[in-house]
């Protein structure tokens, strides 16, 4: 059996979306998905988008929103 780090060696020469792939099936495996929060969060998603598309919620840039959390995202 192949180590972790040799599995991971292996895989960081994929394309990004496979690689996102990957560990999208890893994270299955320890975190079953529950198709009520699936469909809860689906749901709550085609609202936010519905809002965004009718211009009743106004996108806020991602910088200005770690800027008011005192925070800055890892680069």
């Amino acid at each position: 059996m192949q180590s972790a780090e040799d599995i991971v060696e292996r895989a960081s020469s994929l394309p990004v979306e496979e690689r996102a792939r990957i560990v999208d099936l890893l994270l299955r495996t320890l975190n079953s998905p529950d198709r009520e929060v699936d469909k809860a969060w689906v749901e709550k998603a085609t609202v936010r988008l519905d809002e965004l598309r009718s211009g009743k919620a106004k996108p806020v840039p991602s910088d200005r929103v770690f800027a008011r959390l005192g925070r800055r995202p890892a680069r």
